[in-house]
């Protein structure tokens, strides 16, 4: 058999890159795996070192790379109030997530080759986007970012920081010069948000559209205005 044959004949997964560093909110994260999961995709998941102290300090979880899978059920199992067991997460989803070591700087994503549909970096610190911006590719979360933009493929930088500096600022500029979407995790509420949880959710939902992967995490705006208050007695 020809190898050009086989190769379109062969089903290759695709997946979206996650890559979570250490800006506080593990919970946007947890939220935008979640999406892709339930909109069909692959995942490849990248958890930076100082990422897991904020997830241990967040929510309680130690993620370790061998026992990732337990760690990772349960996290994506908890609510933004940090209650247990909010939502079900099944073998079935934990089977279409892969999992990269942060200092494995051999790993698949790191290469052009390996193929993805794009890289999500939520949270993003200021620290990561510098590391971005700069190219330091330090770790393999900055690796893969810097990848997906050599590669022309979409990345988006859920930043999370307030207030900005003008350095950090103009680092921000730079990642939008060279491709990337520039996405603050910045809530609204002209959704009906009633819980932390629809907070959570809407920049989450933001990310995916970035991503143009669909979802139903908040009410869309339809031009009405008070379209997103909830009915009165609810």
């Amino acid at each position: 058999m020809e190898p050009y044959e086989h190769a379109t004949q062969r089903s290759e997964r695709r997946p979206w890159v996650v890559g979570v560093s250490g800006a506080s909110g593990t919970p946007y994260a947890a939220a935008v795996v979640r999406g892709l999961l339930a909109a069909g995709e692959d995942v490849d998941l990248v958890v930076s070192r100082a990422s897991r102290l904020t997830l241990l300090d967040e929510t309680g979880i130690s993620f370790r790379d061998a026992h990732w899978r337990d760690d990772l059920r349960q996290w994506l199992s908890l609510g933004a109030d940090g209650k247990s067991g909010t939502f079900e997460v099944g073998d079935e989803d934990l089977a279409r997530v892969r999992h990269w070591a942060a200092g494995d700087l051999a790993a698949g994503p790191s290469s052009g080759s390996y193929p993805v549909k794009g890289m999500l970096i939520v949270p993003a610190s200021t620290a990561c986007v510098a590391g971005v911006a700069l190219g330091l590719s330090k770790d393999l979360l900055q690796r893969v970012a810097s990848v997906t933009l050599k590669e022309r493929r979409p990345l988006v930088v859920a930043v999370r920081e307030t207030p900005l500096s003008g350095q950090t600022l103009r680092q921000l500029v730079a990642l939008d010069e060279a491709g990337a979407i520039v996405l603050p995790a910045s809530p609204a509420f002209y959704a009906g948000a009633t819980h932390i949880q629809d907070l959570v959710d809407f920049v989450a939902g933001r990310v995916l559209d970035a991503a143009d992967v669909p979802h139903r995490y908040y009410r869309r705006w339809k031009g009405e205005l008070g379209g997103g208050r909830a009915p009165e007695g609810s």
